[in-house]
């Protein structure tokens, strides 16, 4: 009686690892723009939030004193070295600026990676008109 081994070999050809890597590299190539800019609009939104908390404290300013004002500190913000308010998650730092004592801007500018990641809304403002630029960003 003459036994005979035979020996199964299992696993993957590398033909079929080559067209698996190829298949999920075409799905990242994909889906990475998807998720960058869905990650930007998170990060918009936090700005957003911060020029309407900064509009409210200025006209609530303006109750009290009859003038707005451009120093971040009065409205009760902490401010970094050139004087803006950073939000909350550091992708936008908000400054304003006043016209007279009747009118004011505030722009929420991108910065770090978000102001690579988002260059259609690296600038955003609202205006105490509630005038709010670029439109497509709010």
């Amino acid at each position: 009686m003459k036994v005979t081994i035979t020996k199964a070999y299992s696993g993957f050809t590398l033909i079929e690892v080559m067209i698996t890597v190829v298949i999920v590299g075409i799905l990242a190539s994909i889906a990475y723009p998807s998720y960058t800019k869905f990650v930007a609009k998170g990060a918009r939104a936090d700005a957003l939030a911060g020029l309407m908390n900064v509009a409210n404290r200025q006209e609530q300013y303006y109750l009290d004193h009859k003038t707005f004002t451009k120093n971040m500190k009065k409205l009760g913000f902490s401010v970094d070295d050139d004087g803006n308010f950073v939000v909350e998650n550091g992708f936008y730092k908000i400054d304003a600026t006043v016209a007279n004592a009747n009118r004011y801007t505030i722009e929420a500018k991108a910065i770090g990676v978000q102001a690579t990641r988002d260059t259609e809304c690296a600038s955003i403002e609202i205006t105490s008109d509630g005038v709010k630029t670029p439109s497509d960003c709010w």
